[in-house]
Order: C-alpha cells, then sequence, then structure tokens
C-alpha cells in the first residue's frame, strides 16, 4: 500500500509539471493554445486563410506587360505566406479592362489585394469596405500630380521649353517646380471641340484631378473632345504620335516608353502640373481575415525594403517605397472625387 501512495503522488507530479510545460508564468494558461496564439485543439490561427488570393493592378499600361513585370511580386507574396501557414497558398494576378473594374472586383471577391490610384482606393474603401493598408513613396514623397502634355509649344508654352536630366522638354516652370500646380494658365488655350486625351474615367491623375483643373481655368468638359486613351504610356504615345495635341498622365510617364520611343522627351512636352495628388497605394478585402491582413501589409513593406523587391515595385509602378496609408491625405482625393460627382 505504502508502494502504490508513493507512485500516485508520483504520477499527480509529472501530469501537474507537464500541465505547466511551455506556460511560462502564466498561471492562466491553457495546455496547447500557446497562450492565444494558437486555436483550439492544435489550431494555428492560419485554418481561416484562403488558399488562393488574387492581385489586381490597375491598368497603367499594357496589361499583359503588367502582369510580366508583377509576376515577382505574386511569386513572393506566394512564397512568405505559404511558409507563415506551412501550407500552399497561390497569388496570382490580373489587370482589368479599366481602373472601374479594379474597384467592382473587390466588392464581388473577384480580387483580394488591389494596387490601386487613389481615387480607385476611397471607391474600393467606400464602397466595398476595402482596407487600404500602405502607400508609395516616389522621389521621397507621397503624393505626386498630373502632367499636362503637348506637341505644340507654340500654342501651350509660354517661355522656351527647357530639357531636364534626361533631355525631355518642359515649359511654363515645370522643369523647377518640385509640386502643383503650374501653369495653369496655358489651359485657356485648349480650344472649343478640341481632343484630350484623358487615362481612365476612375484615374486620380488620369482624369478626376486634371478634368477639375480644366473646369477651375474655366474649360468645360462639355466644351472638348474627351478621349481616355486607358493607360499612361498611351496617353504619352497619342502625343508622340499626332493623335492628339493635349494628353495628360502621371509625371513623368514618359519614361514608360522612353526605350521604345527615345525621341519622346523631344517632342512630347510637359507644360502643366494639376494639384498635388495622394500616392496611390495598396488595400486589400476588408473580409479578410485580420492576420492575413497584418501579415501582407508586413510582408510587402519587407519587400520594399529589399534590393530585389525595390526593383520589381519600380518595375511596375516606379515605386520607390511603400509606408504604411496615411488615411486622412486619401480625404483629399476623396473630396475631389465627390466634388466631381457634383458638377
Amino acid at each position: 500500500m505504502q508502494f502504490l501512495a508513493v507512485l500516485v503522488a508520483m504520477m499527480m507530479f509529472a501530469v501537474a509539471c507537464t500541465n505547466g510545460a511551455g506556460t511560462g508564468d502564466d498561471p492562466t494558461a491553457t495546455p496547447g493554445t500557446d497562450n492565444g496564439e494558437n486555436g483550439d485543439n492544435g489550431e494555428t490561427g492560419y485554418e481561416d486563410w484562403p488558399d488562393e488570393l488574387v492581385l489586381g493592378l490597375v491598368p497603367s499600361r499594357e496589361a499583359d506587360v503588367l502582369v510580366e513585370t508583377a509576376q515577382p511580386l505574386a511569386d513572393h507574396l506566394a512564397a512568405e505566406l505559404s511558409a507563415m501557414s506551412g501550407r500552399d497558398i497561390a497569388v496570382d494576378s490580373f489587370v482589368p479592362t479599366d481602373y472601374a473594374g479594379l474597384v467592382e472586383a473587390m466588392g464581388t471577391g473577384q480580387a483580394d489585394i488591389g494596387a490601386f490610384g487613389p481615387i480607385a482606393l476611397v471607391q474600393a474603401a467606400d464602397r466595398h469596405g476595402a482596407e487600404v493598408i500602405l502607400q508609395s513613396v516616389r522621389r521621397g514623397s507621397t503624393s505626386y500630380h498630373t502632367q499636362w502634355m503637348t506637341n505644340d509649344p507654340d500654342r501651350f508654352c509660354e517661355d522656351e521649353p527647357q530639357a531636364d536630366d534626361n533631355g525631355w522638354l518642359h515649359c511654363n516652370g515645370t522643369l523647377d517646380a518640385d509640386e502643383g500646380p503650374v501653369g495653369e494658365d496655358s489651359l485657356a488655350n485648349i480650344e472649343s471641340g478640341e481632343t484630350v486625351f484623358f487615362v481612365s474615367p476612375s484615374s486620380a491623375s488620369g482624369y478626376f484631378y486634371p478634368a477639375t483643373q480644366l473646369e477651375r481655368a474655366g474649360t468645360s468638359l462639355d466644351d472638348v473632345d474627351v478621349q481616355f486613351s486607358g493607360g499612361h504610356d498611351a496617353s504619352v504615345l497619342a502625343i508622340l504620335r499626332g493623335d492628339a495635341t493635349v494628353a495628360v498622365s502621371f509625371d513623368d510617364a514618359r519614361s514608360v516608353v522612353a526605350e521604345d520611343e527615345p525621341t519622346v522627351g523631344d517632342e512630347v512636352i510637359v507644360f502643366a502640373y494639376s494639384d498635388e495628388i495622394p500616392n496611390d497605394g495598396i488595400a486589400v478585402r476588408g473580409d479578410l481575415p485580420q492576420s492575413l491582413i497584418d501579415a501582407i501589409q508586413q510582408i510587402l513593406l519587407d519587400y520594399a525594403e529589399s534590393e530585389e523587391g525595390l526593383a520589381v515595385l519600380d518595375s511596375i509602378y516606379e515605386i520607390e517605397g511603400l509606408v504604411e496609408a496615411d488615411l486622412s491625405a486619401l480625404d483629399a482625393a476623396r473630396q475631389v472625387e465627390q466634388s466631381f460627382g457634383d458638377q
């Protein structure tokens, strides 16, 4: 009997030690839950992550080029998420036909992650509950502006065009200006019925901001022939090829076509800038697990800190860095969208 009592006491001591193992100094920790990091029944916290994610890209340039250029980013996301979850998670990319298509894709679940312009960012957030997580950095700034372009400097340039460090021509003070608006008075030289190439009806720099600026300068959109090129590079090419005398794009979209069109800087002259626009950024579906949203944000921030990642981001959208989104700054884009809709 004495032997049996000792044996029972030893077993109870062993059970007590086992229950306390791995819980640290927290007496309330539940065995098998890693202090809340894992779920009950041995869950890891990744079970509600989907097996496949879709990365949507706004069509700022040719769709097939964008998809190919963005493939390393999609592959990196897939590899990192798979490593974290311990199972295969695929990331596919697609480019809709227009900017509005990506906003709607976020609402219908056809896209889980989206690289948006600022107007589309606030549309995705306001209409479909998307969560804006990151903004792009270019030239050390989180804002940018539209550039107005022409192939007729005699009509739109009040001074002699001057070349920048790339040899590309500017006039009306745009060479030295870091921010807009600049050269706004020259917009009055746009003639009634003249063709003006914008980019997309949902693009901030490609429509909302320059259209608002044009109206402010006294020219109604109803008085011009509004055309949409479908891409910032296509707007540059419209001027280069003489399809129009006036077009808009982000600053400086000439770099997108310079490799194939080396004369672009000589023949496409920038003559005005719009007001400053919050930079584009990344949003995710708001109904994704918060742990997944946080993981995507951190993976992309780390990617932008690496030499390889920065090169890929630059090749996609000329991104020089990523920072956490400044939601208050996006209110400016929201106000432009709302006021534009009231016109």
